[in-house]
């Protein structure tokens, strides 16, 4: 699909016209092409004299296959975070294509960034008066949704922590670790984000599009956002890292208190024991040997000696 928003215009427009009619209207500032087919990218191509990447080419992740410039226009690719609000969220690229005239998107999902910046154009119609600050307001919706997910991250760290660290009860261990393996998986996915932002603003700088004044101010704003996201990010890996060993720790801890209780009974026993089965069957006069009532008594002997320990067992949160 090939969604336009044009000067002036406070909505973006979806192209109803077939690909191989479509003509560009000259006041397009935006073209963000949504899952594209290959007569819709023929037709984006054919208006602008510019090539557009393929998916496959848009997941390559050499810097030089996602940075780079060519027939006048400043291809940009990064990694872009959706599904933010789940444990873990996922990764996708986007290509930015700037050119003399619009910004060009190339994208195959729907990221919540794209949707609030498109909702920001609806309310603040003259925000964007050319491709650069749409390319720019855009990235700045992109860092907000990264903080925005990295922030829920970080609460979700810190209450696993809060948790391990609490005075009472330890148990549950194992759910915990789960929880911070998808926050680390989640930090991970965060990073490899926030890092492909950071090269892009780092390429786009030196892009002559970004002459002196409010746009490049934005974009050095930007980058300083990213690095300091990438900065808090790193921090929050360090304590999952730190939460996970202390978590395994007190793992060992429980588990080596369970078997010093196990140790206690066995060394308990084990006389008894002995003494049972060295004299037990070994007198003449055992009442219990004509007693009726003993084989069936015997039987709930042994369920009642079996489930005790269990009751105990769960009782501590051992099992």
């Amino acid at each position: 699909m090939i969604r336009l928003y044009r000067s002036g215009c406070t909505a973006c427009e979806p192209v109803v016209a077939a690909p191989a009619d479509w003509v560009m209207p000259p006041d397009t500032l935006w073209i963000d092409l949504i899952d594209p087919t290959l007569d819709e990218d023929r037709a984006v191509e054919r208006a602008l004299g510019l090539s557009i990447p393929t998916r496959e080419e848009m997941s390559e992740l050499e810097a030089s296959s996602r940075l780079y410039r060519e027939g006048g226009a400043t291809y940009l690719t990064a990694d872009i975070l959706h599904n933010g609000d789940s444990e873990m969220p996922t990764i996708d690229p986007v290509t930015f294509v700037l050119t003399p005239g619009p910004l060009v998107t190339i994208r195959y999902f729907d990221p919540r960034p794209f949707t609030l910046f498109v909702d920001k154009l609806e309310r603040e119609p003259a925000l964007c008066a050319s491709g650069v600050d749409m390319f720019l307001n855009l990235m700045e919706a992109i860092i907000d949704r990264a903080s925005d997910v990295l922030g829920k991250t970080s609460h979700k760290v810190e209450a696993v922590g809060n948790h391990i660290f609490s005075e009472g009860k330890r148990v549950g261990f194992e759910h915990l670790v789960t929880k911070l393996g998808r926050a680390h998986i989640a930090n991970a996915r965060i990073e490899q984000s926030l890092s492909g932002l950071a090269r892009v603003f780092a390429f786009v700088g030196v892009d002559d599009r970004m002459e002196h004044g409010e746009p490049r101010e934005h974009l050095r704003s930007l980058a300083r956002d990213a690095t300091s996201l990438l900065g808090h990010n790193q921090a929050v890996a360090q304590g999952i890292n730190f939460q996970l060993s202390a978590a395994l720790g007190f793992i060992n801890i429980e588990q080596s208190s369970i078997f010093k209780v196990f140790s206690i009974f066995s060394a308990v026993l084990m006389p008894p024991t002995l003494i049972g089965a060295i004299y037990g069957m070994n007198f003449d006069l055992m009442p219990e040997l004509r007693w009726a009532a003993g084989y069936p008594m015997a039987l709930v002997a042994m369920a009642v000696s079996a489930a005790l320990p269990l009751l105990w067992f769960r009782r501590k949160g051992w099992i």
